[in-house]
């Protein structure tokens, strides 16, 4: 294995990662600025209300897009899997 497959493998591998991380990291996001924005608008200042609406809306896109998320993880480490014999041999 040379290094252009090294980098090649780590590419794909972060790729990947922002991939399926991005439907959970966006949702939160954006319920945390909707959240602060009401928060700045009503001076109501409860660590709760930040943080509630931050897991419910977490939970629900795990439900939502955790099938998607783990058949996507699951082909890439099957083809990561798969790959070892090349790059050995």
């Amino acid at each position: 294995m040379d290094a252009t497959q090294v980098i090649t493998h780590g590419q794909q591998g972060l790729t990947m990662l922002l991939m399926v991380a991005a439907p959970l990291l966006l949702t939160v996001l954006v319920v945390g600025l909707v959240v602060s924005i009401f928060q700045a608008a009503t001076q109501i200042n409860e660590a709760t209300l930040s943080f509630v609406p931050k897991v419910v809306a977490a939970v629900a896109v795990m439900a939502i897009a955790g099938p998607w998320m783990l058949t996507t993880l699951v082909e890439y480490l099957q083809r990561v899997l798969q790959s070892i014999p090349q790059a050995v041999g």
